[in-house]
């Protein structure tokens, strides 16, 4: 008696948070419609940015991007290359608020220093260089880990300041041209080159026109197709890279015309500062979540209008601008919002959907000291592997506090399902439905209403998957299950649960194995307050998934 005593002792005390309930519970069901796709991802659509920021880039009497820009980051630190590998092909973006001032040390004289602090200087910055040497060793890194690389050109070079922030001038693309030359003749496989940085609308810091931005996309689309001698070995062109203004990107589609730009590219931050107090109140608050939806909506919309050959990236989003938040955009919270908005986003055909930033800033996937993983980085991974490209609608019936989105099953059968919670309080006991089923069971209540609960209870598993496993369950159907919570329930933790185990980098560095647990398929799922899941359903009957 003693014994059993002590073992039910040990299993209350090492149950992880996620496998016991004292909040209040609410019942709610997720319908997942798996007849149609209403939208599809890149296969490689996590991407992750690194910056041009220097260590003096500083914000609220915080400075953290210390060695961490594309000028100065350690590239032989163990810990990066084995990050990036993880993903088998981590798409990367080089980019950012500086790139419109990088001058690249091809076919020039003038030597090559990095940015300085200037007073009069776009945000306070001189105009840094790249070096072919630096360059050299990133290519050198991106083949190593096969990473896919976007870079960000300059398209100020040649402009001139006219009035406030308002730049003119013809775009000088000798530069530009002599660097992607050299790029090829080493052989570095770009996948995509993205025109300007946060010049469109009102601009941050500097604009251009959208006219003028559209002929230079011609310009560029030109120098394009004079070095890349094979047609197939085109790159992809991406403008402009800055915040949705519906107007200024119809225009530039509109000058560019049909096929010159592949990508319309946009940045998400809709969070506020780094210094806004209300952080986590926002992200634990679905109406204001919701608002992004709109950037996303009107993107697609304006695709369709004047743009049906492009696609939708958000080339930059780190939530929280000015470097992000301390201790929120690095802590278990901001999965969250970065979970959401991945799902929210691809819903609306986004193609990629790239972090700021891969390292760097406080909203950096690794620490920019010590290179370990932040919560979004497993965050990331997850989503990278468990999350297809085919994107599935949902209904969900529950409190606006349950987030839900659907995938098919990335490269596998079945589809992945994520679930967020957004209640501090209250816990979800989730009950999956396949519309197929749903539609259904309405027939069969108005045919057959003699029929016997158990035989409606097999007809419902059959939807979500019936064959056995190879787990040794005798026959019963299973889903995996990957619950994410905070660390001692601390939403600020810098360490994230996995099934209530810490996600921490083994001895080599290495990136953990991130093992599900069952669960019977017919079972509700429970989500903790505060939480996040991602279910894996292998047997799920999703003709589009096929």
């Amino acid at each position: 008696m003693a014994v059993r005593l002590l073992l039910l002792v040990f299993i209350c005390l090492h149950a992880p948070r996620w496998a016991w309930a004292q909040q209040p519970e609410e019942a709610a069901t997720v319908i997942v419609k798996g007849s149609s796709k209403i939208a599809e991802t890149d296969k490689n659509y996590v991407c992750a940015t690194i910056d041009w920021w220097p260590p003096e880039k500083c914000n609220y009497n915080q400075c953290p991007w210390g060695q961490s820009s594309i000028l100065n980051l350690d590239l032989d630190h163990p810990f990066l290359a084995q990050a990036i590998q993880a993903f088998d092909n981590l798409r990367i973006r080089l980019g950012g608020s500086l790139q419109d001032r990088v001058v690249y040390d091809v076919g020039t004289n003038s030597p090559c220093t990095p940015f300085t602090n200037i007073s009069n200087g776009l945000f306070g910055f001189s105009v840094g260089c790249l070096s072919m040497d630096r360059w050299d060793k990133l290519n050198d890194l991106f083949q190593k880990t096969g990473a896919i690389i976007t870079f960000g050109l300059n398209a100020l070079y040649g402009r001139y300041n006219v009035r406030r922030s308002f730049w003119a001038g013809k775009w000088n693309s000798t530069n530009a041209y002599d660097f992607v030359k050299y790029t090829i003749s080493k052989g570095y496989p770009v996948d995509s080159w993205e025109y300007g940085n946060e010049l469109s609308g009102h601009g941050i810091g500097a604009r251009v026109d959208a006219t003028l931005y559209g002929k230079d996309a011609i310009e560029l689309k030109s120098i394009f197709r004079q070095l890349y001698k094979a047609p197939l070995s085109q790159p992809f062109l991406l403008a402009p890279g800055g915040f949705f203004d519906q107007q200024w990107y119809s225009q530039l589609l509109q000058t560019s015309g049909h096929g010159v730009v592949s990508a319309l590219t946009h940045h998400i931050y809709n969070l506020g500062g780094g210094n806004d107090a209300h952080l986590i109140r926002k992200i634990l608050d679905p109406k204001y979540l919701d608002r992004s939806e709109d950037s996303y909506r009107d993107m697609q919309l304006t695709l369709q209008r004047h743009g049906t050959w492009a696609s939708a990236w958000v080339s930059e989003s780190g939530g929280v601008f000015n470097n992000g938040g301390e201790l929120v955009s690095n802590t278990f919270i901001n999965s969250i919002w970065y979970l959401d908005q991945l799902g929210m986003a691809s819903k609306y055909n986004t193609k990629v959907f790239c972090r700021q930033t891969l390292i760097g800033g406080h909203y950096g996937l690794l620490d920019t000291q010590t290179f370990l993983p932040n919560p979004d980085y497993y965050s990331a991974l997850l989503w990278h592997r468990l999350m297809g490209s085919g994107v599935l609608s949902v209904d969900i019936n529950a409190s606006r506090k349950l987030r839900a989105y659907a995938h098919c099953r990335k490269q596998q059968q079945g589809i992945t399902l994520l679930l967020i919670n957004l209640s501090n309080t209250t816990g979800y006991n989730v009950t999956l439905q396949n519309d197929i089923n749903v539609s259904l069971d309405r027939t069969a209540n108005l045919q057959r209403r003699h029929a016997s609960f158990s035989h409606g209870l097999r007809r419902a598993v059959s939807w979500l998957g019936r064959m056995p496993s190879s787990d040794g369950d005798g026959g019963v159907a299973r889903r995996e299950e990957y619950h994410l919570t905070a660390k001692d329930g601390d939403l600020q933790s810098r360490t994230m649960l996995l099934n209530g185990a810490p996600l921490e980098l083994l001895d080599d560095g290495g990136v953990p194995a991130m093992n599900p647990v069952r669960a019977a398929v017919d079972s509700p799922v429970y989500l903790a307050p505060t939480s996040i899941a991602f279910v894996v359903l292998p047997m799920f009957e999703a003709k589009t998934c096929s």
